[in-house]
């Protein structure tokens, strides 16, 4: 009787097959190492913004109204001579209240508020002591930002994987290893300073000041001295290094 032995080709196939890769993306005599950096700008501002507000109280909500949009418009008058156009002007905040409490009750109080913003950043002074003068009584800001943050970015974007990969460096050397690789860059996103400024009115106007009246109000006061400084940029990455021995 004869005995058939059967060895299954799988087997002798498999030999013959390179070695499945590392998960990690690295090769069987390299080192996976991921470092995390951050990298920073500065730049200087070339746009302020910032919340004007007229404020104004009469006797009948009408009347009201009708002091408070004179005034408003008076106040984008002003604005329109430092080059402020229509499209940077945008309404945050209309209303109109019926006053019930002091001695003042029963009266009625209506504020429009507006968010500018104004390209000439060292004019920001000027336009805001102008709108004042026009009947602007509240104000918030300004704030000083970098039009385009993107391209404010991108030194900071190459000063993050610089100080990644010199990280990575110093590393790999104590290790007797060097980069072989870059395997991966992950952005960590950015954050810019100073913050984004809160335009919203409506806590602060909850509660507003008495009305100063006209033979009560005294003269604007000249500029504050006005600084633009300069606007920074933070931004992180983490990058993926494949470390291998030094090669002599």
């Amino acid at each position: 009787m004869r005995w058939l032995v059967l060895v299954p080709l799988f087997t002798g196939l498999a030999a013959c097959q390179p070695a499945a890769g590392d998960p990690r993306g690295v090769d069987r005599e390299e080192t996976l190492l991921t470092v995390s950096a951050t990298g920073e700008s500065e730049t200087p501002p070339n746009e302020a913004r910032f919340a004007l507000g007229v404020q104004s109280q009469a006797g009948s909500a009408r009347e009201a109204s009708r002091l408070n949009n004179e005034k408003m418009q008076a106040v984008m008058a002003a604005l329109r001579t430092f080059g402020v156009e229509p499209r940077n002007l945008q309404t945050r905040e209309i209303a109109l209240n019926r006053i019930n409490y002091g001695q003042e009750r029963g009266q009625f109080r209506a504020h429009n508020v507006l968010e500018v913003r104004l390209a000439q950043v060292d004019r920001a002074g000027d336009a805001i002591t102008a709108a004042s003068e026009a009947g602007a009584n509240v104000l918030r800001g300004p704030q000083l930002v970098v039009a385009d943050r993107e391209a404010a970015s991108r030194s900071a974007y190459a000063a993050a994987y610089r100080a990644a990969r010199s990280r990575a460096e110093a590393y790999a050397d104590a290790a007797g290893l060097e980069i072989g690789r870059v395997l991966t860059i992950r952005d960590g996103g950015q954050s810019a300073y100073p913050m984004a400024m809160d335009t919203n009115m409506s806590t602060e106007m909850a509660m507003p000041p008495p009305m100063v009246r006209p033979e009560q109000a005294s003269p604007p006061p000249p500029p504050s001295p006005f600084a633009a400084g300069l606007n920074r940029t933070q931004v992180a990455v983490t990058v993926a290094f494949a470390l291998r021995p030094k090669r002599t």
